[in-house]
């Protein structure tokens, strides 16, 4: 069957059908607002999912509605635009047809936008056990887990048990792992103590592992040195030249040998594209696809895919642009502006990243940030930095009601040490139950 073809009908447009609605997706959809074609979004969820800041849901700082916003809400003034929940899951390009998880659907132009999954090397025992942060459920499932193991350290006198429930080991010294080390300990200094008065915090242990030399891996020397010495002096046990080799759900194994307790491994090492069946070998790059400058498909004229997905290798970036927001967004307009001109029969302009620098937040008033504004390169730390991590990515989140909530969040957080201890709704991971054989704590 073709989907929903009474409600998506076939007019003399040109039909551009858009296969997933993060930043890249979004921003394409938004460039064609106004132009006279049909434009038709199919994602698995249906909302956009601000994912910046997945690690202060998983950490009790904001609810997960703050930094998600329905797409049909942020399009509805948008005509042209139609929106299908359901899974992409196999092209047909002889056809020019999307089959999808409730049916199919014609294409004029194709745009994979899926994004990425996180990356675990093939190694599925990781997989299985540990917790990325690609989604809001991830998010939720490690804020779940979290409560949800310090409620069971609360019956347990075995200090390995409790050292398990109550340590953290954290995968990955890029921006995510980073950040949530840091929030991590903040909560341990000024939150944790005041919800699970019976528990004493000193025992919480936290581990960053990374697998090179330096945090922050692309931004500048400097910014990775005080990005360390900022989590240092939060207690946070910074592992560098390691690698995780094994973990049982109770004990992670990194690869000199070394054993660290804990039943929560969180995985921020790295993502890799999440591709959609049908199209040929030779137009693919490992798990991304090689696109022209024009962000068209390798061996396809009307196929195109966009951010993560995206392999655009070029002189300046020989492994393709950096798996970020901003190359997603900027591809995403750039490619709007191009089907306009296929439409006029003018010619594409090819895509030029402009590359607007980094940033990290490791915590109150601490954060790295390497800018490029005007022709200059812009290196601070500290507080100056976290007022402006914290002031792009307030104005980067969709709705105002959701700027104003987050806004309010930071502030009462700021004055308070308040982040909240959050509530167990839904789904937790617990790989190793805490063992009956424990002589379990008077209440």
């Amino acid at each position: 069957m073709l989907l929903n073809l009474e409600k998506i009908a076939h007019t003399d447009k040109k039909r551009v059908v858009i296969i997933g609605g993060g930043f890249a997706g979004l921003e394409l959809a938004k460039t064609l607002s106004k132009a006279d074609l049909q434009i038709v979004l199919i994602d698995k969820n249906n909302y956009h999912t601000f994912q910046p800041l997945l690690y202060q849901v998983a950490t009790a700082g904001l609810e997960a509605s703050s930094i998600i916003h329905p797409y049909r809400r942020i399009m509805q003034d948008q005509e042209n635009f139609f929106f299908r929940m359901a899974e992409a899951q196999s092209i047909d390009t002889a056809t020019n047809t999307l089959e999808t998880s409730i049916g199919f659907i014609r294409y004029d132009y194709l745009v994979i936008a899926t994004g990425a999954t996180a990356n675990f090397y093939g190694n599925t025992v990781l997989q299985e056990k540990a917790i990325s942060l690609k989604s809001i459920e991830d998010a939720l499932l490690l804020r779940n887990t979290i409560i949800s193991n310090f409620e069971k350290a609360l019956q347990v006198n075995d200090e390995e048990q409790l050292n398990s429930l109550m340590d953290f080991v954290i995968v990955g010294g890029g921006p995510t792992g980073v950040e949530i080390a840091g929030a991590l300990s903040e909560l341990r200094k000024h939150v944790f103590p005041k919800g699970f008065r019976e528990l004493d915090f000193v025992n919480m242990d936290i581990h960053l592992i990374q697998s090179g030399p330096d945090l922050l891996k692309g931004m500048s020397p400097k910014a990775s040195k005080k990005a360390y010495e900022y989590l240092e002096g939060f207690g946070v046990k910074v592992w560098l030249n390691r690698r995780v080799k094994s973990f049982d759900g109770y004990k992670v194994t990194l690869d000199n040998g070394e054993q660290l307790c804990s039943r929560i491994l969180i995985w921020a090492a790295g993502v890799t594209g999440a591709p959609v069946e049908g199209l040929k070998a030779e137009s693919m790059k490992g798990n991304q696809y090689l696109v022209d400058q024009y962000n068209r498909v390798s061996g396809y004229d009307n196929i195109f895919a966009l951010g993560d997905i995206a392999a655009m290798v070029s002189p300046e970036h020989p492994d393709g642009c950096p798996m970020l927001a901003q190359p997603a967004i900027q591809q995403g307009r750039n490619l709007g502006h191009n089907i306009l001109r296929y439409q006029a029969g003018k010619k594409p302009k090819p895509f030029r990243y402009n590359d607007r620098g980094s940033m990290a937040t490791i915590g109150r008033n601490k954060a790295v940030a390497d800018l490029k504004l005007f022709n200059r390169e812009i290196r601070t730390q500290g507080f100056r930095a976290w007022l402006i991590w914290m002031f792009i990515h307030l104005i980067s989140i969709i709705g105002f009601r959701n700027r104003l909530v987050v806004l309010i969040n930071w502030v009462w957080k700021y004055l308070r040490y308040d982040a909240g201890i959050g509530v167990i709704i839904g789904a937790r991971k617990e790989n190793t139950p805490v063992e009956e054989s424990v002589e379990k704590a008077r209440i």
